[in-house]
């Protein structure tokens, strides 16, 4: 997943900087400690539902709040640097990061680690837009600014991997907790070197959208936690209708604002293009197949395998290792592939890589059941982001090029986050359904069904990527040289 791409409008505006590298330091330390979080608990998770008694279901949750929080407050953050100041905004987001971070890890209950959490991804939200920004502001257009956004992309697609591998060792060596306690000492430095070496930009004149973004958050955050709780209480339960039925008001309140607000947080207008939608739509779904896969694999293999956190983070390793080869190997491809080819033969692999899951059982191994999907998935994902956040961006008017970028970073994250919910409830059904007594063979049983709603994720993924790069036109109309443009820069 490349960042770069959410490069804002008019980013070249602005004095350079006297210090760049000490600038690009911070910037990037700090975008380290944002994705890095998104994964570094996910090790962990087995040893969270015990230690603070969460349900298999509910557990979750500890992505999702992380996920839903920072990618749907993630516009207005951005355009919170836009109105009071990118330095600013930035210290303030680093440091409710921070604090989140403390608390988080000081949890005693189930219900302040969410919390926690959802701070967590407040902070994000504030902190990761500004930091960008700053980095373009730093880097006029050019070599040294490509080299910069390179650093910046390899950070967001290393992080990852770095997180799981992070995670298993401060979970085995010493516990959970230190996953976030260990953004606090990193926290406090980059709010003292922010200070002296990022210089502060003009505040521009505007108003925050925040009715908009306040109604998509809740509206999509109860859409999740219907299809969570129905793993847990069905789909007749009051509570679970009432949720959906929040989730569709609110949803289209916001639609309703969007389309009357002056300054909207989503120009509707981006929706205009069919490519476009179809481009996001694609996003959510093979993020939603991702995330599904991170989660329910980390199960499978401390719950059947029985690995230790460090052995299962490092397990992860040849799906990370392909993520963070391909940010650099695609961009290069894609000057002598057509972009279009490459998203399609990476949702092929993506889907013989979850039909393969989908086979694990009891009797499984590492080397013969699952390193083979990883690579499958790895490489698969890895064909489909660039060429995607190329489409996703390409043909955008300069006014709407930060919120169209920045709705690729929404989009992955809601994705995520949706699709991990709608997977909880499969795990939920299967698991019920079980006619095992092992508990073991319980998890097994959650494990196939989550996986089977991955594998409906993925062929929907490629079939909306059919869709929308029609392979049958390829042998009579030339590639889209404009995606081809966009999404070389985006990974150089």
């Amino acid at each position: 997943m490349s960042a770069t791409s959410a490069a804002p409008a008019g980013a070249d505006s602005g004095t350079p900087a006297r210090r760049p590298g000490l600038i690009l330091a911070v910037i990037l330390i700090a975008q380290l400690m944002v994705i890095l979080d998104a994964t570094v608990v996910n090790i962990a998770m087995p040893h969270i539902r015990e230690a603070l008694h969460f349900s298999t279901s509910s557990l979750s949750w500890v992505q999702n709040a992380y996920s839903l929080a920072f990618g749907g407050l993630l516009l207005l953050g951005a355009r919170a640097g836009d109105l009071l100041g990118r330095r600013r905004v930035f210290v303030t987001g680093i440091s409710v990061f921070t604090i989140a971070s403390l608390l988080g890890g000081l949890a005693p209950n189930a219900e302040l680690l969410l919390i926690a959490r959802v701070l967590q991804g407040i902070g994000g939200a504030i902190a990761a837009p500004a930091a960008l920004t700053l980095l373009m502001l730093t880097y006029s257009e050019g070599p040294e600014r490509l080299k910069a956004l390179g650093y910046y992309s390899l950070v967001s697609s290393g992080g990852g991997s770095l997180g799981l591998v992070l995670g298993g060792m401060l979970t085995d060596w010493a516990s959970w907790r230190w996953g976030l306690f260990i953004n606090v000492p990193i926290g406090i430095a980059l709010v003292f070197a922010a200070r002296r070496v990022l210089t502060e930009t003009e505040p521009e004149t505007g108003r925050f959208d925040i009715a908009g973004a306040l109604t998509s958050t809740l509206g999509i955050t109860s859409l999740v936690y219907g299809f969570i709780r129905v793993a847990e209480v069905g789909w007749s339960s009051a509570e679970v209708l009432a949720a959906f039925a929040a989730g569709v008001v609110l949803l289209a309140a916001f639609v309703q604002i969007e389309r009357r607000v002056s300054h909207p947080i989503v120009p509707l207008r981006l929706f205009t293009s069919a490519t476009r939608v179809a481009s996001y739509l694609t996003m959510l779904l093979v993020v939603g197949t991702m995330f599904g896969m991170f989660f329910f694999l980390t199960q499978y293999l401390q719950g059947v395998l029985a690995l230790s956190p460090l052995a299962a983070g490092l397990a992860f390793l040849p799906l990370t290792g392909l993520l963070f080869a391909s940010s650099r190997v695609v961009p290069r491809l894609i000057q002598r592939i057509d972009a279009t080819k490459l998203m399609l033969f990476g949702a092929v692999l993506v889907t013989l890589g979850t039909i393969w899951l989908t086979r694990l059982d009891a009797s499984g191994t590492y080397l013969g059941d699952v390193v083979g999907p990883m690579l499958l998935f790895g490489a698969g994902a890895g064909s489909i982001f660039i060429p995607l956040v190329g489409r996703a961006i390409s043909g955008v008017a300069p006014a709407d090029a930060g919120a169209a970028s920045g709705m690729v970073n929404v989009f992955q994250q809601v994705g995520g986050a949706l699709g991990l919910g709608i997977l909880v409830t499969l795990f939920g059904t299967a698991s019920r359904n079980s006619t095992s007594h092992s508990p073991r063979e319980v998890l097994v049983d959650g494990v196939h069904g989550a996986f089977l709603g991955s594998l409906v994720y993925a062929v929907l993924t490629l079939a909306m990527i059919v869709y929308t790069v029609r392979p049958w036109n390829w042998f009579r109309s030339a590639p889209e040289p404009a995606v081809a443009e966009v999404t070389a820069e985006a990974g150089s």
